[in-house]
């Protein structure tokens, strides 16, 4: 087995053998028209085997100029410099390797100019292996770099959704022991500590499956519906191939409280909450529908206007997926609000199990 570094480059030692091979038998099949001729095949194998060796001379050499030369041109003509005297000395070795009595000084000129040429190639090319590698180093740094950015951006964004949402819940309390209601307010203490135990012991990531994100937000339905009763109305129809969809952690939330806050408390008959999902082709669509009254028409295009949650979806979408999705809200003439958020399919790696599969898909 080859030895690969972290990125799966070969080492220098892999690609040195297998080049100088798949260069003897380029020379071979070069000879194949007048292989028997008498001592082509041995001199040109000599003549390889003498530039092999002399390329391991010329290694150190090229590590040396790489580390003290930042001219392109100037390595090159370094490199040249260091060629024709190791390319002589390549073809004194591969006179040598003929053991005859006498050199001929043609025969040795035109070795010499050959190994110096192909060792030149062959300083070329590490030279150019080099910097692909250096390249690719390089932009894996600066890639694991945006990563490192980007999931620090997406944990400030979903830590700022916790006490958000912390606030709201244990101010509804507050109004339920206001109330009179304190068996509603110990109920939804509980389901209050069950949330926020699901949400601060599991893992810290950026996309979960679908599933997991239904489920999560049914907890956060039923501490509503606590507060609400009867009048807070749900349903979810969630499409059975968008399950295991990996979706933003704590996309839906922040989308059903303000559908809550802005659309269903408000008003006294209350209302109703929709979540359903379809695939289409490897589009995902998830769609939030409320009731409500009307919007005024200067706050349909303001985020602002619609609390801190539909803000922090929109900028952990767009760190997410870049340009790779769509969010949109769309206020119907009748009433409430409907929002719409499309994305890729990524399926898990994991399969969600039967009790997510039943509970989401009803």
């Amino acid at each position: 087995m080859f030895r690969r570094d972290q990125l799966g480059f070969p080492s220098f030692w892999t690609v040195q053998v297998i080049g100088w091979i798949g260069f003897y038998l380029l020379v071979m099949v070069a000879i194949l028209p007048e292989i028997k001729k008498p001592g082509l095949l041995w001199a040109n194998s000599v003549s390889v085997l003498s530039m092999f060796f002399v390329s391991f001379l010329l290694y150190p050499i090229c590590r040396s100029l790489r580390k003290r030369t930042s001219s392109w041109m100037e390595l090159e003509l370094r490199a040249f410099a260091w060629c024709v005297p190791l390319g002589a000395l390549s073809g004194f070795a591969c006179e040598l390797g003929f053991l005859s009595p006498k050199f001929d000084k043609g025969e040795l000129l035109a070795d010499s100019v050959q190994s110096s040429v192909v060792l030149f190639l062959w300083c070329s090319l590490y030279f150019s292996i080099k910097q692909w590698q250096q390249s690719a180093r390089e932009r894996e740094r600066l890639l694991r770099a945006e990563a490192e950015v980007r999931d620090a951006r997406l944990s400030a964004l979903r830590y700022q959704l916790n006490p958000h949402f912390l606030f709201n819940s244990l101010n509804a309390v507050s109004t339920l022991i206001l109330e009179g209601d304190a068996p509603a307010a110990t109920r939804m203490l509980s389901q209050i500590g069950e949330l926020l135990r699901t949400s601060l012991n599991g893992e810290l990531v950026a996309e979960i499956p679908l599933a997991q994100e239904i489920a999560f937000t049914e907890r956060y339905l039923a501490i509503e519906q606590t507060r609400l009763g009867r009048r807070l109305r749900v349903e979810i129809v969630i499409a059975p191939d968008t399950l295991d969809t990996l979706v933003p952690s704590m996309l839906l939330q922040p989308l059903v409280e303000n559908a809550v806050r802005h659309g269903i408390a408000p008003q006294l008959e209350g209302g109703a909450i929709r979540i359903e999902s379809a695939l289409h082709g490897d589009r995902v669509y998830i769609v939030v529908r409320n009731t409500g009254a009307r919007c005024e028409k200067s706050a349909l295009h303001d985020l602002s206007a619609h609390g801190i949650g539909l803000r922090n979806t929109a900028e952990r979408l767009k760190t997410l997926y870049e340009d790779d999705y769509r969010f949109h809200l769309e206020w119907p003439a009748g009433g409430g609000c409907t929002v719409t958020v499309e994305l890729p399919f990524h399926p898990a790696l994991h399969q969600p199990t039967e009790p997510e599969v039943a509970a989401c898909a009803r």
